[in-house]
Formats: structure tokens, sequence, C-alpha cells
């Protein structure tokens, strides 16, 4: 299946999309959290925020991470605008989110004319305790539809709960990455040989699952360290396909 990537700012990418494009719209935007209070969410990078000071890795920073509340909500709104016009009508959204930001990004996705449909939820086995206190082990899934759904056109069963551990090592291509076999459950949401928008592609796991479940891709990524990332990533993809094809068609 075809893919596009594109390095750049979403907001103006996505303006030069047409009409009607994709099917749905599945990302994991900054959250623009992890501190304790403003300051530090405003303040420290995105490194500082989500990885532990032991980490063994130099992946690259990445920007958008340092905005206040309303700031965030006025970005998440006008892009997720732009992006309720890309999609075809009966689509989906679906948005990576952490417990602080929830209230923000169900506000943002309905003021951008989605009609909010629930929550999912993320289970990180390998989360961390944290004596006297309950450990932080889930982040969420926001998700919505343009209009109504029509289940003849993608009759799946999905579940609401997914449980897998961040990569790491040298499976781990960027700082907040998510795991393929959860995405790969997530754009089943997307009628097949359909078309998947990930506006904050990052190292190209939504892209990547997209491929490999037969489904098409467009990715946009600001920075340009991640966009070469997810370039090499998708074209990956697209060859672990061919060869899987030509297995089939040879056995």
């Amino acid at each position: 299946m075809p893919f596009s990537l594109h390095q750049g700012d979403a907001l103006s990418v996505l303006a030069e999309l047409p009409d009607n494009c994709v099917d749905s719209v599945i990302t994991d935007p900054p959250y623009n959290s992890g501190g304790r209070t403003a300051k530090e969410r405003t303040s420290r990078s995105a490194r500082q925020k989500y990885t532990s000071a032991d980490a063994q890795h130099t992946l690259p920073d990445f920007t958008g991470e340092n905005m206040d509340q309303r700031s965030y909500g006025f970005w998440l709104t006008q892009i997720m605008t732009e992006a309720h016009r890309l999609t075809k009508t009966g689509g989906t959204a679906l948005l990576f989110t952490d417990w602080r930001q929830m209230p923000t990004t169900t506000d943002a996705l309905q003021a951008a004319g989605w009609l909010w449909r629930g929550v999912l939820a993320w289970h990180k086995p390998q989360a961390r305790p944290q004596k006297g206190r309950f450990t932080q082990n889930c982040e969420f899934i926001i998700w919505g539809s343009k209009g109504a759904i029509d289940g003849f056109r993608n009759p799946v069963y999905l579940p609401g709960l997914y449980s897998a551990s961040q990569p790491s090592g040298k499976a781990r291509k960027h700082i907040t990455q998510k795991p393929v076999e959860v995405m790969r459950e997530l754009v089943k949401i997307c009628p097949e040989q359909g078309t998947v928008l990930d506006f904050t592609a990052g190292s190209g796991s939504t892209g990547v699952a997209a491929l490999l479940e037969g489904r098409s891709f467009i990715g946009v990524e600001k920075t340009r360290e991640y966009a070469e990332i997810a370039a090499d990533r998708l074209t990956e993809a697209v060859q672990q396909n061919l060869s899987q094809d030509d297995f089939v068609l040879s056995a």
C-alpha cells in the first residue's frame, strides 16, 4: 500500500491536502503535560519530561511540547478542524493523551466538529510503582467520528483495552514511541484499503501499522531527524508487505 510522508509544520501541510482524502485520523500529539507545576510543563524539553535520567539512548528531542493549557487546546482544536475537513463522512479520529490532558483533548475534538465516541485505555505493564500512590500505568485514546459510523463498510469488533510495553533498547526510535502491536489493532478502525492520517507521525509507528494492515498512509512530522527515521521504517514496512505477497503468490 502507498504512503506519503511530509516533513514540516502540520497545519501548513494539512492546508494543502484535498477534502475527504482520508478515512481515519490516528495520531499521538505532544501531550504538553509531564510536570508537577506549570513551570515544569512549559520549560522542560520532551526528553527531560518523558525519559529517565539514566536512560541509555540519545534520541532526538522534538518541538511542540511547551504550550500552556490554553495554547494547547487552541492548537489541537485548529488542527483537528483541518483534519475534520480531510476526513470522509463516517470516518474516525483517535488521539492519544494522558490523564492531565484528557479534558482538553475531549473539548478540542468536539470543538473541531467531531462526535466524541469514547475513551480507550493503553495499559503499560512495565510502569514504575510509586510508594503510597496508584501506579500510573495507563495512557488513553480519545476517539470520535465525523457523523454516523457505517458498520457495514467496516464490520470490525475492536477491544477498548490494549496492553503492551513501550519499545526499549534498539527498538526504541522515539522518546514517546507507541508499540506497533497496539497501533496495528487501532488502525483496523480504518476500512480495508482506506487511508490513515497521522499529523504528528514521530518515528512512523502509526504508518508502519497501517501499511502492515493493508491501509495507505499520510504522515506529517516536523522534526527532521524523526521524519528521516519514519521514512526508513515506512519503506521497510512496504518491503515487508511485498515479501509476504511474493510468498503467497509462489506458494
